[in-house]
Order: structure tokens, then C-alpha cells, then sequence
């Protein structure tokens, strides 16, 4: 009887051990991996090596990913990409990737593996077609660096449903040309009323200025989130959860 009772007494301290309460979500069986790309090719934020910080400092926190950071385009090959769940963008400009190269990371999505885009990842590789396929669309001016108000357009997703029906945030936001809007799910989008549409360079759109979508690319999945210029945006502990969430997404750890 006392065997038993002790051996549910583990079961339960071992439950309890592998629960994370910051977001909720229990700590996954097996720790991903991330290969986190910040070569910029236009274009340099310097909020990028904050981000590098950031996204290693929420994988360890969380216990859901380790990170490698890389600038170098030679790490996207099949043998090399095998060991990694997903790869995450923070770039602009074309990347000087072979045909090899490029083939080889849009292998690794439609396969299954994971990919997200932050900020500038919309930025980069105007001139492969596919790429657009991946990330959904592509940055076409800013025309804000403000106070914003950002509208939840799927408050029940469990990417941002922690976020309410709103929120307000000071960060540069994006355009997107050539959206993808019919096969991308989309999170988050800009309140027009919040910001002046009729200022210079503005570009009214159907779909209007959507910030943050997920959408498939065979059988990956992919989140993209526009925002993340400002180091006080990746200071932001919403902003981390997003992040969080959205490479636990494609990592296929929560629905």
C-alpha cells in the first residue's frame, strides 16, 4: 500500500515539475530545435541582436526549444536542416542562397517542419517566387511608427487569445503587397481608426493591414508577425508570448 501510495505521489511531482504556469501549457516530452536566421541584406534593424537574446532566453525559459543563431547561409542544407524542427527569419533583402540552398529550406517546410517570420521576414527575397508561397506576402512601406491599436481577429486561437479583443502597442507597422488572404489564417490586423489612412504612401487594400497569420506551405506550418522593429517591442512580455506561441505552433506542440 505504501508503494503504491508513493508511486502516485511521484506521478504527481513529476506532473507538476513539467508544468510551466507563464503560459499555461505544459513543458512538451521533447525539447525542439530552432535555427534562428538573421543575415539582413538590406535593410539592418538593430533590434536584431536583442532578438537574438530574446528568442534564446524564451526557448530556455519555456523549456519548449533550444536555439542556434546563424548568419550563414551554408547552414540550409537537407543534411543540416535535419537537425531542426523549425527555422525562424528575421532578415531583409536577398539572401545570397544557392538554388541548392533555397530548394532545400522549402523542402524542409513541405515536409512538415516549421517556419516563422518576424518583422522583416516579409523584407527579403522579393525575387523567389516560392518564398512568397512560404511567408504570404511581402512588406510594402510603413507608413506608421506610432501608438497603435491592434485588433485580435481570432480571439479563441491559442496563439493570442491571452491578448483579449485588442491592444495597443508603440511599433512600426507594415504594409503587405500581394497577401495571400484567401490561404492565410489571420491573427491579428491593424484598427484603421486608430492611425490616419490618408496619410502619404498609404495603400488601401481588401484585405487591409493585416500584423500577424499562420498558413500552411504543404505539410509545414507557418506564423509570420509583423511586428518586432523596436527593442521595447521584444522587451514586451505579449510580444515574447506571441513568439512563443507561434513556434510552439509550428513546432505542431500546441493546436
Amino acid at each position: 500500500m505504501l508503494k503504491h501510495k508513493l508511486h502516485i505521489s511521484m506521478l504527481l511531482l513529476l506532473a507538476l515539475v513539467a508544468f510551466v504556469p507563464q503560459t499555461g501549457y505544459c513543458r512538451p516530452a521533447r525539447r525542439g530545435k530552432l535555427l534562428y536566421m538573421t543575415l539582413t541584406k538590406g535593410f539592418h534593424h538593430e533590434s536584431v541582436e536583442l532578438s537574438k537574446q530574446i528568442v534564446k532566453q524564451i526557448g530556455e525559459k519555456s523549456g519548449a526549444f533550444d536555439t542556434t543563431v546563424t548568419e550563414d547561409v551554408g547552414a540550409f542544407t537537407k543534411q543540416n536542416l535535419k537537425n531542426y524542427d523549425a527555422v525562424m527569419f528575421n532578415t531583409t533583402g536577398e539572401l545570397p542562397m544557392t538554388d541548392e540552398e533555397k530548394n532545400a529550406l522549402a523542402d524542409f517546410i513541405r515536409s512538415g517542419h516549421g517556419f516563422v517570420g518576424v518583422h522583416s521576414a516579409t523584407d527579403t527575397f522579393y525575387t523567389w517566387s516560392t518564398y512568397g508561397d512560404i511567408i504570404g506576402g511581402w512588406f510594402n512601406h510603413h507608413p506608421w511608427h506610432e501608438m497603435v491599436t491592434i485588433d485580435v481577429v481570432d480571439p479563441k486561437s491559442n496563439l493570442v487569445s491571452f491578448l483579449g479583443n485588442s491592444f495597443q502597442i508603440n511599433d512600426e507597422i507594415y504594409q503587405i503587397s500581394d497577401f495571400k488572404a484567401e490561404t492565410s489564417h489571420v491573427l491579428l490586423q491593424l484598427d484603421p481608426k486608430s492611425v490616419n489612412t490618408e496619410k502619404e504612401g498609404v495603400r488601401i487594400r481588401y484585405y487591409g493591414w493585416p500584423v500577424a497569420w499562420t498558413r500552411m506551405f504543404g505539410k509545414g506550418r507557418v506564423y509570420y508577425n509583423s511586428l518586432g522593429h523596436e527593442d521595447a517591442v521584444w522587451n514586451d512580455q505579449r510580444y515574447q508570448e506571441m513568439l512563443l506561441n507561434g513556434i510552439r505552433w509550428v513546432m505542431r506542440q500546441i493546436n
